[in-house]
């Protein structure tokens, strides 16, 4: 088994898309991140992974308070935006929960202030008690087997 064996059989479980933004210096910071999940009920606690590489590795640790956008079906571009594989952040519009940058339109924000972190391996997991959510209608933006897909509804 090498890495891309791991990589190919972790893209068999489909997931949401989020992006994680911050706010360091005035200046607004995200990234694309599907590595995302619930963690508590009571404390209410999500959980981001991020790369060791990724220049939010060591922002979030700085900031301490991180905010999840959860994509909609229609947010395709913006999750690519937000991995550096197109251009655009500069003309991204936010809005604010509880004071950290969210995305418009995102179907579910979270605003989180850093509970924990943990190294594992490659990778920081952080741990987030959550201040606010806001909830929107729509359909999330899905990722599997290294594309993006939506939701099909049956009737």
């Amino acid at each position: 088994m090498d890495q891309r064996d791991f990589r190919n059989a972790m893209g068999n479980f489909a997931t949401g898309i989020t992006v994680v933004t911050t706010e360091m210096d005035g200046k607004i910071e995200g990234m694309t991140v599907n590595a995302f999940m619930s963690v508590s009920l009571d404390p209410m606690l999500v959980v981001v992974s991020v790369d060791k590489q990724a220049p939010m590795y060591d922002i979030l640790q700085q900031t301490k308070k991180y905010a999840v956008s959860i994509l909609r079906e229609d947010q395709e571009d913006l999750s690519m935006i937000f991995a550096d594989q197109i251009p655009g952040k500069d003309v991204v519009e936010f809005d604010r929960l509880d004071g950290q940058p969210v995305l418009t339109n995102a179907i579910t924000t979270v605003a989180c202030e850093v509970q924990d972190m943990v190294k594992a391996g490659d990778h920081m997991l952080f741990i987030g008690k959550v201040t606010d959510i806001s909830i929107q209608e729509g359909n999330p933006l899905l990722y599997f087997g290294g594309k993006y897909h939506h939701v099909k509804n049956i009737d």
